[in-house]
């Protein structure tokens, strides 16, 4: 227990640290009498052996976490897997997915191959890998960038920030208050952000047992190759899951509203 804790708590760290906005959001949240639970947290990867799902997802096995599903986003590319703790029944669940990179071009796959070539050998297999960062030991360019976007927003967004977490998740189904996606949008937009309004404000529906919405990546300053731009960093999630016949809540995740949760760090201007 203490040992998944302190992960988690390193993991918010960085989290906030790369996003001051989620911080607010938290405390926002917090102002209203609310008790933020934690419903999931997500990173991204390329499936490559040295670096893929099976790799990262080993540091949240060793803390007591196992496997529970796998889902393919065909449109995008990607697959995940998602895993829950063993025994400690609020302990966040954790989403990893990986980029197809041999879907792509020969330039993204160059590339992709480049960066992860970079990586320090000894560093997958330790838990500060989580929250390393861009290890590529290289200033971006932003003409690369451009042009892996034009592909995968997902490839663009792992070649400026590497490994950090994706995105944290409050439980909707926890509040008192604002206990309804309806709610919970009108509160962030209330206070200024914007929602992801791809596949509309709110993806999934009771009947489909989990209803999920984001807000837009906070923008943030990149020193690229060429100056100073800013870009989509990262995002706050708000997922709120009904029980099943038997009275179970469910607890996966359904593809085709995950695939638009990912659009969540698109590039957008304000």
């Amino acid at each position: 227990m203490e040992k998944t804790k302190a992960l988690f708590d390193q993991l918010w760290a960085d989290y906030i640290k790369r996003n001051p906005e989620a911080k607010r959001v938290h405390d926002l949240f917090v102002k209203e009498g609310e008790e933020v639970i934690n419903d999931h947290i997500a990173f991204r990867t390329f499936n490559h052996p040295s670096i893929n799902v099976d790799v990262l997802a080993q540091h949240f096995i060793n803390a007591g976490y196992e496997f529970k599903g796998e889902y393919q986003f065909e449109e995008k590319h990607l697959f995940a897997k998602h895993f829950e703790h063993k025994t400690m029944k609020d302990a966040p669940r954790v989403f990893i997915s990986q980029l197809k990179t041999e879907d792509f071009s020969d330039f993204l796959q160059e590339k992709v191959a480049e960066i992860v070539s970079k990586i320090p050998a000894e560093l997958p297999s330790k838990a500060e890998v989580l929250t390393s960062g861009n290890v590529w030991g290289e200033k971006p360019s932003y003409a690369v960038y451009n042009k892996l976007r034009e592909e995968s927003e997902y490839a663009a967004w792992l070649y400026l920030y590497g490994f950090t977490l994706n995105h944290f998740t409050v439980s909707v189904t926890h509040l008192q208050t604002l206990n309804s996606m309806e709610k919970t949008n009108q509160f962030l937009k209330d206070n200024g952000f914007l929602m992801n309004d791809s596949g509309g404000e709110i993806k999934g529906t009771p009947e489909e047992l989990l209803e999920q919405s984001s807000i837009k990546a906070n923008m943030h300053k990149v020193e690229f190759q060429e100056g100073v731009y800013q870009v989509p960093v990262t995002y706050y999630e708000f997922a709120k899951r009904y029980p099943d016949v038997d009275g179970n809540l469910y607890s996966g995740f359904i593809a085709k509203s995950a695939d638009k949760i990912f659009e969540s760090t698109d590039y957008y201007q304000k």
